[in-house]
């Protein structure tokens, strides 16, 4: 059973807002099974404060928040907004979206007072407070300007706007800023900290999910780390300093660093998971979405770094421009296939991986095809049945099909296409995407 933490508020602000206990949140797979998205979460949002949600792919930050709202509902446990149970959207919450999510045939005036329509505001009240939400975000001369008309940074202010005119006493935000090039992100995320610190929006507390742990430092006053499959909430990191916040800080570069701790620490030290051992060692063992070629280049950028085969997460994210969606599938499959050691917010490279990274190209693909037989069960057996069938071929299906009695098929066929990516590169094997089959090479491999 997993240890229950409960996020402590932070000093100073005010009362309870927002409060989760023991949600859970399961799904069903089209094969009818259950899979567990969210597992006993327990957290409290108080008035005054930004929370961050970070975490890797597959930790439910997104359901997370959708059951927060009212758009699904928790398998078990409860979500309550001033003490009110949340059975659905409820006046009080508003929601911004990665995706902007307008509707094309509005104008920005008509999106913006879409949500007050729904809630009867009068037409007269609409408009004028349409209009005040408008000028605020910074869109005044834009309200009959339709979304194909505008950048994505402008559509996303008519997000804000649109959220933002409810008057909700809760945002949540779910990545607002990550569809975003970076210079208009950062200018978004600066007016929106100018209007929560002068008081110019009603909202009186934030709840942000994001992928980069650089915003979240910048933005939120504590930051929540939720694990991966299913999403358990392994820490609560405080983060008191003193806006506006410098990245360069050497306070701000130390939350930073223990944030990246905290997300490489291994998740049975954090919550004394049972099976996890035994999850990396069948033929079910879920495999990082990294692209070989990624992986290489990671282990090579480490090697050549320092010299010493070691590397600084938040250092290699930074100069290799990376966040945690991208970086933390590549550093999970370094360590995977023994090529490196993640602990403590670093990167070490194994022998094997240094030797890796001196290779020419031929020596790398034995190499990688070495690793790949000893340290994933699914390509070794991929391997061994190709190579016991008279005519060296099978199916894509017939090992989908064994993947589906331990998760669901969407993650069962990501966990396919890498294993049969990096299979492919290591020239264990062939597969011909037009017949769905795969085979031995004909040289034998």
């Amino acid at each position: 059973m997993a240890t229950t933490l409960i996020p402590k508020t932070t000093a100073g602000v005010g009362k309870t807002i927002l409060s989760v206990r023991n949600l859970h949140k399961l799904f069903k797979t089209p094969e009818g099974n259950d899979l567990l998205v969210l597992d006993n979460i327990n957290l409290d949002l108080a008035e005054g404060e930004i929370v961050a949600l970070l975490g890797r792919s597959g930790s439910g930050k997104s359901t997370l928040l959708r059951c927060l709202i009212g758009l699904i509902s928790p398998s078990s446990g409860e979500v309550r907004y001033r003490n009110r149970l949340v059975t659905g959207p409820m006046p009080g919450m508003a929601m911004v979206f990665q995706s902007f999510a307008l509707f094309p045939w509005l104008t920005v005036l008509e999106n913006v007072e879409l949500g007050l329509e729904t809630m009867g505001v009068p037409e007269g009240e609409r408009r004028r407070r349409a209009l005040a939400a408008i000028d605020l975000i910074g869109l005044d001369g834009f309200e009959s300007a339709y979304p194909k008309e505008l950048s994505g940074g402008m559509r996303q202010r008519v997000g804000f706007a649109r959220a933002l005119v409810t008057n909700p006493d809760v945002l949540l935000m779910d990545e607002p800023f990550s569809a975003l090039d970076v210079l208009t992100a950062e200018n978004l995320r600066t007016e929106l900290l100018d209007l929560w610190e002068t008081r110019r929006i009603p909202t009186k507390a934030i709840l942000m999910v994001t992928h980069n742990i650089e915003e979240a430092v910048l933005m939120a006053d504590r930051v929540l780390i939720l694990s991966s499959n299913p999403g358990r909430i392994i820490s609560n990191e405080q983060i008191d300093l003193p806006r506006p916040r410098d990245r360069k800080d050497s306070a701000f570069l130390a939350r930073v660093e223990t944030i990246y701790r905290a997300m490489t620490t291994p998740i049975a030290t954090v919550v004394g998971a049972v099976g996890v051992e035994s999850e990396h060692t069948s033929l079910g063992m879920r495999l990082p979405e990294a692209d070989v070629a990624q992986i290489i280049g990671l282990i090579e950028q480490v090697e050549s770094g320092s010299g010493q085969g070691r590397g600084d997460l938040p250092a290699l994210a930074a100069g290799m421009q990376l966040d945690v969606d991208d970086l933390f599938p590549l550093i999970d499959a370094a360590e995977l296939l023994g090529f490196a050691q993640i602990r403590e917010g670093d990167i070490n490279l194994l022998p094997e991986g240094v030797k890796l990274a001196r290779s020419d190209i031929q020596e790398r693909k034995v190499i990688f095809a070495e690793h790949l037989i000893n340290r994933v069960p699914l390509i070794a057996h991929i391997r061994r049945v190709l190579s016991t069938r008279p005519d060296h071929r099978a199916p894509r299906e017939r090992f989908l099909t064994e993947l589906e009695d331990f998760m669901g098929t969407e993650e069962a066929t990501r966990t396919l296409d890498t294993a049969i990516e990096w299979g492919r590169y290591a020239e264990l094997f062939e597969y011909d995407a037009r017949e769905g089959r795969l085979r031995l090479p004909e040289n034998g491999g």
